[in-house]
């Protein structure tokens, strides 16, 4: 894995074809991954370049980090492993409340027992329920609901 590099700073216009043409100078270049958004298709200004051995991913490092390349000072270093995260919605935390709430009565976006954005709880929120209020809801007024006034 000590031949794999991390290269950082990369222009948007830079293809896998000038990555590795310029990576070449240093020795046998094996594989070139440019890293794209998953939602736009555009790259994400880095790569991983894959060099023959350690020696020549050291050559590598020592002659392009820092270099213009298409505009751009290149940042260029050995590769870390990819650090394990956990999934979205996985764990073992339960997640009540909405965007992130992990404590038991958060609220937030679309739930918990404190209203937020959508839903539930004692005391309101935007849309929905509870006794206090808010945008929609609730006996103590807010913009569209209660039986002490609003909007």
């Amino acid at each position: 894995m000590e031949n794999k590099l991390f290269v950082g700073n990369l222009p948007w216009a830079a293809t896998e074809a000038d990555i590795r043409a310029h990576f070449s100078q240093a020795g046998e270049v094996v594989s070139v991954e440019v890293m794209m958004d998953k939602f736009t298709g555009r790259p994400r200004g880095f790569a991983f370049v894959t060099m023959g051995n350690a020696q020549q991913a050291q050559d590598a490092i020592a002659k392009t980090e820092n270099v213009d390349f298409m505009g751009r000072p290149l940042k260029v270093n050995v590769a870390r492993p990819r650090e394990e995260r956990p999934s979205f919605g996985g764990g073992d935390r339960p997640r009540s409340g909405g965007f992130g709430g992990d404590r038991p009565r958060s609220g937030g976006f679309g739930g918990g027992d404190r209203g937020g954005f959508g839903g539930g709880g004692s005391r309101g929120g935007f849309g929905g329920g509870g006794s206090r209020g808010g945008f929609g809801g609730g006996n103590r007024g807010g913009f569209g609901g209660g039986d002490r006034g609003g909007y």
